[in-house]
């Protein structure tokens, strides 16, 4: 009962415009610089090269929410563009994480897909790899349209599919092929699209993991359960399937001995690194999702 009002809370929280606001100008409290890698691109090329040194990737997203105009979009397109250049430049193993709202989106389909491109030629330029974030399920069959069109293209970018949703499993087989980072989903959706119980939830989560997998596709397989882990161990084991054919992935500041003991017997991990002022509602669904995640950020704040 707990952990359900404390999610529809901290969601609730996430979605709030005034907040949201507010928080640019409080900066990274409350516990979330201990998972957002500072606002600026310097801190994060910083904190890239510090999980670097201990034999992680990562992949880093520029933290956007509720962007209602062309100049934003442009802002925020011009900001990815500068973050890979720094990527480049820097020489550190990272990708770009983007979400197409932040890039216009919700204003124009093609201004957003003109502004992906242009991600999309620079990505190319430097041979990074750049992931479209799933957001909200309104936003999930427009996302998959516009990869597959980036994808006649450019086979440099890729998406998420989140398992909590019905359609997850068909979106899999259709996307064969297409490096893909499986998740189990972060927002609140309706019982008519997506599974509302942990168990059900789970079981379609590795599914999809093992679908993705025995297709020959490269799987990202993003989670900190140690019970899903082990099982993709025996998995892919069982099945023969290289290690140079998936990678773990989990958030910046989260489960950090796991990662770092999942990289000593041999497997990739990635860190998604998120960064920049526009930190609140990417937190606030961090709290959302486990009610440990509170204690965790308030630990945080009262250390400092």
């Amino acid at each position: 009962m707990f952990e359900t009002i404390s999610k529809n809370f901290f969601m609730a929280l996430s979605q709030s415009k005034t907040l949201n606001k507010a928080a640019r100008k409080w900066g990274l409290k409350f516990g979330a610089s201990q998972v957002v890698a500072g606002e600026t691109i310097e801190s994060a090329i910083e904190a890239v090269k510090k999980l670097n040194e201990k034999g992680l990737v990562a992949t880093l997203d520029h933290l956007g929410e509720f962007v209602t105009s062309r100049e934003e979009a442009m802002e925020a397109t011009d900001y990815c563009i500068i973050t890979l250049e720094a990527i480049s430049i820097s020489g550190v193993k990272s990708g770009l994480s983007v979400k197409l709202t932040q890039l216009g989106l919700d204003i124009d389909k093609q201004f957003c897909v003109d502004n992906m491109k242009k991600i999309l030629e620079t990505a190319k330029k430097y041979n990074i790899f750049v992931r479209i974030d799933m957001e909200d399920y309104s936003h999930c069959q427009v996302t998959l349209d516009i990869l597959r069109e980036l994808r006649e293209t450019y086979n440099n970018v890729g998406t998420v599919i989140q398992a909590y949703l019905f359609r997850a499993y068909q979106d899999v087989k259709d996307l064969k092929g297409v490096p893909l980072r499986l998740v189990k989903g972060a927002y609140k959706e309706s019982p008519e699209v997506a599974y509302q119980d942990k168990k059900d939830v789970d079981e379609n989560y590795l599914k999809i993991i093992k679908e993705h997998l025995f297709s020959g596709s490269y799987t990202a397989i993003a989670t900190h359960d140690h019970n899903i882990i082990a099982k993709v161990k025996e998995f892919v084991k069982e099945h023969n399937i290289p290690n140079s054919q998936f990678e773990f992935q989990m958030l910046y500041g989260f489960r950090t001995e796991l990662q770092l003991s999942l990289v000593k017997e041999g497997y990739k991990v990635r860190i998604y690194i998120p960064f920049g002022n526009d930190w609140f509602g990417y937190f606030m669904r961090r709290l959302a999702e486990r009610p440990q995640n509170v204690a965790f950020a308030f630990r945080g704040f009262f250390s400092k």
